[in-house]
């Protein structure tokens, strides 16, 4: 087990990625991020909070549920859906940024896209990512990555957050 991303970095990296999206979407006035549970809506609160502090307004933020459009919900046991929570203006219209926190096979953003489908219809869709870590099985990428992190596909890639685990870090185990 080694720490490929320590607090700092994790912190960095979110810097980073928050001014890439206001850059790439020209601020935040036509921004939603919805994160994707559980990880990826605690980065989405943190990346609304950091452009809150850039741009000194609130941008819409909410969270969207995947689970029942996974297509290994056979394969695995039964989870709890969790919360899908769209803002205010919705996404008619809006440029969404996707929140995750690994990008590894891509069908993890298969299942959101399709959840998104069901929501509206955004003027785009971006994905921002912590973690990209390859091994894609579908044509997906990421449009803001906060480390690309080669492993092999037997070595699996933990994201520990302060609002879940006590401690921000990514770890690379074996």
């Amino acid at each position: 087990m080694s720490v490929a991303l320590p607090a700092a970095d994790i912190a960095r990296a979110l810097t980073r990625i928050s001014h890439e999206i206001l850059e790439r979407n020209s601020g935040s006035d036509s921004l939603t991020l919805l994160g994707i549970p559980t990880r990826g809506a605690h980065l989405a609160k943190r990346i609304s909070a950091i452009i809150e502090s850039i741009e000194g307004k609130p941008v819409q933020t909410g969270t969207l549920d995947i689970t029942l459009h996974r297509d290994d919900l056979r394969l695995r046991p039964p989870r709890a859906i969790m919360p899908t929570s769209i803002p205010a203006l919705g996404i008619e219209g809006r440029n969404v940024v996707l929140i995750d926190d690994v990008l590894y096979s891509g069908r993890t953003i298969r299942a959101a896209l399709d959840a998104l489908g069901e929501v509206g219809r955004p003027k785009t869709v971006q994905l921002a990512v912590l973690v990209d870590r390859g091994h894609r099985e579908l044509p997906i990428r990421a449009d803001f990555v906060g480390k690309n992190l080669p492993t092999s596909s037997n070595q699996s890639v933990s994201v520990k957050l302060t609002e879940l685990d006590g401690s921000d870090e990514v770890v690379i185990d074996s």
